[in-house]
């Protein structure tokens, strides 16, 4: 096999390779002989068919397959033995006039993976925003989940707004009982708006033991096409009138939601807005962290990769700008800083070139056993039955599993560097640390440039070894509320 260099510039590479036809023919001799014995034809016993005939039926196809693994080891054999870091697959073109029993000629092009000199780490210096968690902040946390948990007392007199009233309710349309309008002892709450409008307005001042009949039009956009702006009727039957109950903040509060006492969920409601809060720290830091690297690291990246990432974010952009009330002028907005956002995705890829040679250097590692749980992770996406499959072509295709294992990797270095910077720490307030996190950097900007109104969106996996974008702001995790159970066709749709 013969190598020739022709292109050698920055991080592009190009080689023409030539593989003899003696390489490729003895590649497909090999391959009959091999199958042969397996081979069965009508007049011969089995492991007799004479190897022409073998070649005479199967002779294409087993060439095909000869001249691809004949041109995966030429491409190993070119990798190593001129030491290339491949930043994405070479792009290889077989000549266009080959023919079996011919050389095949091929080209390659390709760029590789910088060379990084060692990064700087010594020196690194951090600040960490610590808030500290009041006990008001604790105290709004179990007030929220009163709120969410609120019970009602049966009262005498009239329903007053915010009251709860449990009926019977039968919608009709034009004097005929319609689909999903009926329904018996169902909740509703006077102004918490569940109900097409004007339905709950007009139980005001209702009582136990009332029957009315009230007229409502569904809204224009109501999912049920035989409803949509049609005027209807509901008959109603009132069976009791609640009013809220004041909740009363003590260990019987706790024990209806499972627990022991009422320190006990304020001990957990604690510990999870620590939790939180410790989140948006090390964002803030980590921000920090990589803004530190990129101020000192400046070195050539290959463009497939740069292309590749900002490919991810423009199609992100481009997506959520068409979703907007104004698509024209938020797709304007963001081809405005068309060349921001590339040097977005430059920046991202430096960084995560910088940061995998920092964790090779350090011997920072993905365990296997780690690996095992990303994976039963991922599977959990996918129906029960095919989770094993899943998990059989994440252990076959390499680059699927470097997908899933970037982002932990990244999240290893950057702790690494954490721990070796020389950290201080100052007490703010949370808004002071939300402040800080959105604050605009010379780094990531994409969530401060994003079109308004729009939230945060998941990130795609990264390609290849293509730093993570933080996230601009930490959702703050709140105590969960309820499902609440299906509405009927009086129910509004939320």
């Amino acid at each position: 096999m013969q190598i020739v260099e022709t292109t050698n510039e920055g991080l592009k590479r190009a080689y023409t390779v030539t593989i003899p036809a003696t390489t490729i023919t003895a590649r497909v001799e090999g391959e009959i002989k091999k199958i042969a014995p397996q081979v069965k034809m009508p007049g011969f016993r089995a492991g007799k068919v004479p190897a022409n005939l073998v070649k005479k039926m199967h002779g294409e196809a087993i060439h095909q397959d000869a001249l691809n693994a004949t041109i995966r080891e030429a491409m190993d054999k070119l990798v190593a033995d001129h030491a290339l870091r491949p930043a994405m697959n070479p792009d290889v073109a077989l000549g266009e006039g080959y023919e079996q029993g011919k050389d095949a000629e091929l080209t390659v092009s390709l760029e590789v993976l910088p060379v990084i000199a060692a990064p700087a780490i010594d020196g690194l210096k951090l600040e960490k925003l610590v808030v500290p968690v009041a006990e008001d902040a604790v105290t709004e946390a179990v007030e929220r989940i009163a709120s969410q948990q609120q019970r009602f007392e049966t009262k005498d007199g009239a329903a007053a707004d915010g009251d709860q009233l449990i009926i019977d309710f039968t919608g009709k349309l034009d004097g005929v009982e319609f689909d999903g309008g009926k329904a018996e002892k169902a909740p509703l709450v006077i102004g918490a708006g569940r109900f097409i409008p004007g339905f709950e307005e007009q139980l005001e001042g209702a009582k136990a033991g009332d029957e009315r009949t009230i007229t409502v039009t569904f809204p224009e956009d109501y999912p049920a096409a035989n409803l949509a702006g049609k005027e209807t009727t509901f008959d109603i039957v009132v069976h009791e009138v609640k009013a809220p109950a004041e909740a009363k903040l003590d260990d019987d509060f706790a024990k209806e939601l499972g627990l022991e006492s009422l320190e006990q969920l304020q001990g957990l409601l604690k510990g999870q807005l620590e939790q939180e809060t410790a989140g948006l720290t090390r964002t803030a830091m980590k921000r920090q962290l990589l803004d530190q690297l990129a101020a000192g690291h400046d070195f050539d990246v290959p463009p497939t990769m740069v292309e590749a990432e900002f490919s991810q974010i423009w199609q992100q952009l481009t997506h959520e700008a068409s979703h907007e009330e104004d698509p024209a002028a938020a797709l304007a907005e963001i081809e405005a800083e068309k060349d921001d956002y590339r040097k977005i995705a430059e920046r991202r890829v430096r960084l995560g070139l910088l940061l995998s040679e920092i964790g090779q250097t350090n011997g920072v590692e993905v365990t296997a056993q780690e690996m095992q749980m990303l994976v039963a992770q991922a599977a959990q996406q996918y129906r029960p039955e095919d989770r094993q499959r899943f998990m059989e072509y994440v252990r076959q295709d390499p680059m699927m599993a470097a997908q899933l294992r970037a982002p932990l990797y990244e999240d290893k270095v950057v702790d690494f560097l954490i721990e070796k910077a020389e950290v201080t720490e100052r007490e703010v307030t949370r808004d002071e640390l939300q402040a800080a996190i959105e604050a605009d950097t010379d780094g990531d900007k994409v969530e401060a440039k994003k079109p308004a109104k729009k939230a945060p969106a998941k990130k795609a996996p990264a390609k290849k070894a293509a730093a993570k974008k933080d996230e601009a702001e930490a959702e703050a995790e709140k105590p969960a509320k309820k499902a609440p159970a299906k509405k009927k066709a009086a129910a509004k749709e939320d």
